[in-house]
């Protein structure tokens, strides 16, 4: 779809993303994927490794058999978590929490699909999606994902964003299941997992919104270029404080 590279094309040199925004497709049956979905099926993969894929410019397909992430497999509705972390006894052994209980609740309050709503998850860059996706997940240094989360308050009529996380499963629960659940945008500081898992760099984390909200997100964002962008990248009243500073250094 033309519309589609031409929000994927906004985001990208507009916010000068390094790599491609997502489009994530949660789909319900085998039988009815559309014949466009021409996407590659990968052996054991973690959900946050196809979004890395993805986002690199591949097409990912991922099923209940594929999916080798067990937190991932629960949240999408592939199968139950398994006792080790239900128990947050897991959790522990990783070193991400003190306590059992902290685990358990976490996983407790985590935002998953219902069992079986879906077979399996499409992944592919933006600019090469069939369709509008039902997420759009984007990887990125804080700076570029703000223009995001401002254009979305500024959707929302100047209410303030909330961002929803538990530290954990941040591409699949806080960037996925949470904006495809709720209808909204949602951020998040990243988690162990996939900063672990993958090539996110210290420096970038992640966001998701709804496709639904691209026209609305874009025209924000080519909005913000004609001014407040390139003033607040410029860093003019920095420049200023230093070049005083450096000034009184000289007297």
């Amino acid at each position: 779809m033309e519309n589609l590279k031409k929000y994927a094309k906004v985001m990208k040199e507009i916010l000068n993303l390094e790599t491609e925004p997502v489009a994530v497709f949660l789909l319900s049956s085998m039988t009815d994927e559309p014949t466009f979905f021409d996407f590659k099926d990968v052996e054991k993969h973690r959900y946050c490794q196809a979004l890395m894929r993805a986002r690199r410019g591949e097409a990912i397909k991922l099923t209940n058999e594929q999916i080798s992430c067990p937190a991932a497999a629960r949240a999408f509705g592939f199968r139950p978590l398994p006792d080790g972390l239900a128990s947050g006894k897991g959790l522990v052994g990783f070193g991400i929490t003190q306590q059992p209980e902290t685990g358990k609740i976490m996983f407790e309050n985590m935002p998953h699909l219902d069992p079986g709503s879906i077979t399996h998850i499409a992944l592919c860059p933006l600019k090469d999606a069939p369709l509008i996706p039902d997420v759009v997940v984007v990887e990125g240094e804080p700076e570029q994902l703000m223009w995001l989360l401002l254009a979305d308050l500024n959707m929302a009529g100047g209410e303030r964003r909330i961002g929803n996380t538990a530290v954990l499963q941040a591409t699949c629960v806080d960037s996925t299941i949470i904006p495809y659940l709720e209808n909204r945008m949602n951020f998040t500081l990243g988690c162990y997992g996939c900063r672990e898992a993958t090539d996110i760099k210290t420096t970038e984390t992640v966001i998701g919104f709804p496709g639904n909200m691209l026209e609305s997100l874009c025209k924000a964002i080519e909005y913000f270029s004609e001014k407040a962008m390139p003033r607040s990248r410029s860093k003019n009243t920095y420049k200023s404080l230093t070049d005083k500073r450096d000034a009184k250094g000289c007297e």
